[in-house]
C-alpha cells in the first residue's frame, strides 16, 4: 500500500521554495486568474491517473504516478527580448530540484519511491500574443 499523499506532499517540497517563483500552489489555476505580480507562479497538478502493474503473487504492485508541473510568466515588455531568457532558467530550476539525491542514482522523494524523474515532452507557449508564457513539465514518479 503507497501513501500518494505523503509522496505528492514530498515532491512539492522539493520544488515550493525554487528560486525564481513568486507563487507556488498544489492547486492550480488558469492563467487570467494569477496576476501579473504573482508570477512567475509554478502549479502541481497531479494527473493524468495512475498506472499500476501488479507484478505476480505475493509481489507488491509497481506504481506509475503522474504529475505536471505547470508555470505561468509574464514576459517583458521589450519585444526583441527571447522568450527563453525568462522561461529556461524557471525550467532548469525544476530540473535541478527534481535531480537525483547525492547518494543515489535517482530522485527518490527522502527513500518514498523509487524514483522521481522528468519524463516527456515539456510543452511551452512562448506568449508571443498576449505575453503570458506557460509550461508544462511532466514527472513520473514509479512506487512499489
Amino acid at each position: 500500500m503507497i501513501n500518494r499523499e505523503a509522496i505528492y506532499q514530498a515532491l512539492f517540497d522539493q520544488v515550493k521554495s525554487l528560486s525564481g517563483f513568486v507563487t507556488t500552489s498544489r492547486r492550480a489555476r488558469l492563467a487570467k486568474d494569477v496576476a501579473p505580480e504573482e508570477q512567475p507562479a509554478l502549479f502541481m497538478e497531479e494527473g493524468p491517473g495512475e498506472n499500476v502493474q501488479h507484478q505476480g503473487q505475493g509481489l507488491p504492485a509497481k506504481h506509475l504516478l503522474y504529475v505536471d508541473m505547470g508555470f505561468y510568466a509574464r514576459l517583458n515588455e521589450d519585444k526583441n527580448a527571447a522568450p527563453g531568457n525568462i522561461l529556461n532558467p524557471l525550467i532548469d530550476a525544476i530540473e535541478a530540484a527534481l535531480a537525483p539525491d547525492s547518494d543515489q542514482e535517482d530522485q527518490t522523494l527522502g527513500g518514498l519511491v523509487i524514483y522521481c524523474r522528468i519524463s516527456g515532452k515539456i510543452e511551452k507557449n512562448e506568449g508571443l500574443l498576449d505575453g503570458q508564457a506557460s509550461v508544462v513539465i511532466p514527472v513520473e514518479i514509479l512506487v512499489t
